[in-house]
């Protein structure tokens, strides 16, 4: 029950009640009902704003970006990984790879370069994990990129390992006649003494004593360019034309296995020991050429003899006897 206010009458000395009129009594409950529906609206909003009041579905989308962060976070961790085996792959490419063929290697600041396009990365910017996101991608671009070089680069190694092959096996490096015992040397490189005038002169290969009909080996790869008589002095003679400005030349041949225009490899039988041209008795005549000038064949039989061996074989031929042609 409402209680009932009084207020006192100073002029006609009594109480009298306090009576409130209809409209002042309408003003307030349409301003109660005006500021409680205010007050209820702005609860509302600071509801929906406080991270204590979260819809399903505001839950949902939080465990998504959690987990987001998460494979980011791993993917992050991987990348670090792959770019450390990444690291190792290219110092064994420059410092080893690229110093045994001879070849320049390739610069960390290549390597690691990435894209210098600015704007790549605008399209990630704006969003909460923005600096994740973009963090992550520059790492995989970096990486792409780092593969790509490194990949390129073992196909060049590739195709310098491939002609390195070719090239080792065109450089004549074997003994072209067998000796077990190597003891048939009968002259070496350098000056001799000429059997037919015993002048001292320049000898520009070396002489190999063997029985008529012993087989000569081709020392290495390549194509013959000469199977005839023609040259003086040589008789029956081979030229091998071997590539990288190497030629290997047998002569004094009984008769030959090959012919001009045949390609032959390494330790094919390309003839047979004689005495033809100008020779004193059997045994063949063998020279090696770099770019047009003889060369001592003794330092290309790394291919066909030991180290004894060759001490054995190198100081016979270093003795200054008479010559075989």
């Amino acid at each position: 029950m409402a209680k009932v206010k009084y207020y006192y009458d100073s002029e006609k000395l009594a109480y009298r009640k306090i009576t409130t009129k209809k409209s002042k009594k309408f003003g307030f409950a349409v301003l109660f009902l005006v500021a409680a529906a205010l007050f209820g609206f702005l609860s509302f909003v600071a509801l929906l704003n406080v991270p204590y009041f979260k819809t399903p579905n505001d839950r949902i989308q939080e465990r998504e970006i959690e987990n987001l962060r998460l494979n980011y976070a791993i993917l992050n961790k991987k990348l670090e990984q792959l770019q450390g085996v990444a690291e190792q792959i290219a110092e064994r490419d420059n410092n080893l790879y690229r110093t045994y063929f001879n070849t320049a290697p390739i610069s960390d600041e290549e390597r690691k370069s990435g894209y210098k396009n600015k704007n790549r990365y605008t399209t990630l910017q704006g969003f909460n994990n923005s600096e994740l996101v973009s963090s992550t991608t520059k790492k995989m671009d970096v990486l792409s990129k780092q593969l790509a070089i490194q990949s390129k680069s073992l196909d060049a190694i590739l195709k310098l390992a491939e002609a390195k092959q070719d090239f080792l096996a065109s450089i004549p490096a074997i003994q072209p006649v067998q000796n077990e015992k190597l003891r048939h040397v009968a002259s070496g490189f350098g000056y001799r003494t000429d059997p037919f005038t015993k002048a001292r002169k320049m000898h520009e290969g070396m002489d190999f004593t063997a029985k008529t009909g012993t087989p000569i080996f081709a020392s290495g790869d390549g194509i013959v360019v000469r199977a005839d008589n023609s040259a003086s002095g040589f008789g029956n003679h081979i030229v091998i034309r071997h590539g990288y400005g190497y030629e290997s030349l047998y002569a004094h041949l009984s008769k030959y296995k090959c012919r001009a225009g045949q390609r032959v490899k390494r330790g094919d039988i390309i003839g047979y020991v004689g005495s033809t041209g100008r020779s004193e008795a059997p045994h063949l005549h063998y020279e090696v050429h770099k770019n047009g000038k003889v060369v001592n064949p003794l330092n290309f039989y790394y291919g066909s003899i030991s180290a004894v061996e060759y001490v054995a074989i190198s100081n016979a031929a270093n003795q200054e006897n008479q010559s075989l042609d």
